[in-house]
């Protein structure tokens, strides 16, 4: 119960100066002595009760709807203070009360003050909540076990804790809350922090060597039709380093739509199989899966590197024989889905996970992969950026690669919005660019919780274009295609063959045609932020300018707020930053994932600054946590002893 803190405060401090001062609408708190009390049947099911309060020489009337009950408290001379709603009329003021206070009270809890606002259930009203609350800090608050270290404590010039408990629930004014915040975020980011150093520990402990055998990944390199970015070489450096070492990797690999990410995994994949290990990447969909699966084996079988694939849409025919060949060894890289997580999976010698788009797995799925292999090496990718100050919380036992660096080619993209009521000017647009030669994609709206309906929403959609488009060839692209349908479509638009590719949002990952210069997303309000973006980057890639057109009727002001940002930012970080804001960092990194879910103090966003100065802490007193604070990390944040389980 003390650290069930206040969602909020309300500032309820007495108004200071005659009523005359206070305007029609404002809420104010004042305090006098009850005069006259009065109770009155406006109409069946409906009573009002009138108290009259004199403050020195002006009265205000205090008033209440439907609560007759209160009348017995209501005696003449005593003390009432109120807070509510002022309204003016010709006999003076009244106070439509929000909440009261009656007697005098040396420490009073509802008005009066600044005053506490929890979150409750149903029939747990926030006085009764309140005077708990009040009660068990008065009482228990001394009894709080302090388990700062004496050096970080005078380092921040920090609060004792009793004192800081009591005033975060109870704060004498705003600047002793700010301090008792502070004093329960450092506390808060220390227990993680400490947690997280005996978890990098544990998972970096033992590693193996991988030394190539051959020039593989070297040869990979050279077979590339393009000079890789200076942020790419880092990378591939920094993972080098990773593999050749004896402790064990655990990277996450972070950066923008088109930035190369998928590159410096397949090194980092034929990096392993040339030193004679197994290598698995798993990706969240299975046409992303499919879409590596084709692009790794076209890669790898002029070298002569085995790639196999493994999703639930496979026969069962077909399933035991790519198990059968994964244990006997007789395949290098295998590529699928959530299906690799199954029991039956077994590599017989693998050397390296790599993880696609990691924020749509929870830690238990990234470990049951991890599991598989003693000392394998891990490296997860994202192409949703997560914002700097979210990174250390969300992925704190991974070590950081950031790709910041788009290839030097790129024109970028341009961003619009249409209203639908002008969505023929955008087809004019698209009329335009496929005269240059260049090639498009339309996106289908995004139809909640059924497949079914979007991928009749696109074939619907590509019919219509057939008609109005008839000098083009146009393709149709959605998941329930079989995995050769999906290929032969792709194959033919990265040809050119087909000019428009009429698709559901299974294109939001993956998929590179330089050629493809404009995005035409239907009802773009139904997409979130971060889709959008990943949508975006789907043109752009070339050497052309590219575009992106959002069609939409967006009647919500978050609907707005997404599109909005979209037209304004490019860069991943700021509109992942902005997403963030606008849903919440539950939903981002909710108790499926990990870290943020289990905080009650920390504000990600206002307390970032705060990480970098605990974490330097933390790495320079690295000394043996006494058994007391081990159990707090395991109580405060039960998904970070989950990871030091494995």
């Amino acid at each position: 119960m003390l650290y069930y803190l206040p969602r909020r405060y309300e500032d309820r401090r007495l108004h200071q100066g005659p009523l005359s001062s206070l305007e029609a609408g404002q809420i104010a708190t004042v305090k006098g002595t009850i005069l006259d009390v009065e109770e009155h049947s406006l109409r069946r099911g409906l009573s009002l009760l009138r108290v009259k309060i004199g403050c020195d020489s002006e009265t205000v009337t205090a008033i209440w709807f439907n609560q007759p009950f209160l009348k017995k408290s209501m005696r003449k001379g005593l003390p009432l203070s109120v807070t509510g709603k002022v309204d003016r009329n010709l006999f003076g003021y009244e106070i439509s009360v929000i909440d009261y206070e009656v007697g005098s009270s040396r420490y009073p809890l509802h008005v009066g003050r600044i005053v506490p606002i929890y979150g409750a259930t149903e029939d747990l009203s926030q006085r009764y909540l309140r005077r708990i609350m009040f009660q068990c800090v008065k009482n228990f608050s001394v009894w709080a076990k302090d388990i700062l270290p004496p050096q970080l404590k005078a380092a921040f010039d920090l609060l004792p804790l009793p004192e800081a408990l009591f005033q975060v629930h109870f704060p004498d004014d705003f600047e002793r809350l700010k301090k008792a915040r502070e004093r329960l975020v450092i506390e808060e980011l220390f227990l993680f922090l400490s947690g997280l150093s005996r978890v990098r520990k544990r998972v970096q402990s033992q590693g193996v060597e991988h030394i190539p055998r051959s020039d593989l990944p070297q040869k990979f390199l050279n077979s590339l039709p393009f000079p890789l970015t200076r942020a790419q070489r880092r990378v591939i450096a920094e993972i080098e380093k990773d593999l050749t070492s004896k402790r064990r990797m655990y990277r996450l690999l972070q950066g923008d739509v088109g930035c190369g990410k998928t590159v410096v995994a397949l090194y980092a994949l034929f990096f392993v199989v040339a030193a004679g290990y197994q290598g698995v990447l798993m990706a969240p969909t299975e046409v992303l899966a499919e879409q590596h699966y084709l692009y790794l084996r076209k890669t790898a079988e002029s070298f002569g590197v085995r790639v196999g694939l493994l999703t639930g849409s496979l026969t069962k025919k077909e399933r035991d024989t790519q198990l059968a060949l994964l244990r006997s060894g007789e395949i290098d890289i295998v590529v699928g889905t959530h299906a690799l997580l199954e029991r039956e999976v077994v590599f017989k010698n693998l050397g390296l996970i790599v993880i696609d788009e990691q924020h749509r797995f929870g830690v238990n799925q990234r470990d049951l992969l991890t599991n598989k292999a003693e000392s394998a090496d891990v490296l997860i990718m994202t192409a949703t950026p997560i914002p700097r100050s979210l990174t250390l919380t969300v992925y704190g036992d991974l070590e950081l690669s950031v790709i910041d660096e788009l290839p030097s080619q790129r024109q970028g993209v341009k961003t619009y919005f249409l209203p639908v009521k002008e969505k023929g000017r955008v087809y004019h647009f698209l009329k335009e660019e496929l005269g240059r030669g260049r090639q498009a994609y339309v996106v289908c709206p995004l139809i909640e919780e059924s497949e079914k309906l979007e991928v009749e929403a696109a074939v619907k959609r590509s019919s219509e274009l057939t008609v109005e488009f008839p000098e083009y060839r146009v393709g149709l692209l959605h998941g329930r295609l079989k995995i050769e349908e999906k290929e032969r479509v792709m194959d033919a638009f990265r040809r050119g063959e087909i000019q428009i590719l009429v698709a559901t949002s299974v294109i939001e990952v993956g998929v590179d045609v330089p050629n493809a210069t404009l995005i035409i997303i239907e009802g773009a309000e139904r997409f979130g932020l971060a889709q959008l973006h990943q949508l975006r980057g789907r043109v752009g890639r070339g050497k052309y300018q590219g575009h992106c057109v959002l069609i939409g009727n967006p009647q919500t002001r978050e609907a707005r707020e997404r599109i909005k940002t979209l037209v304004k930012c490019s860069d991943g970080f700021q509109v992942a930053e902005k997403d963030l804001m606008l849903r919440g960092p539950g939903e981002l990194v909710g108790t499926r994932q990990h870290g943020v879910s289990d905080f009650r103090v920390v504000d990600i966003f206002r307390d970032y600054m705060y990480l970098n100065k605990i974490t330097e802490y933390v790495n320079k007193y690295q000394y043996n946590l006494e058994d007391e604070v081990v159990l707090e990390i395991n109580y405060r944040f039960p998904t970070l002893s989950y990871v030091c389980k494995y």
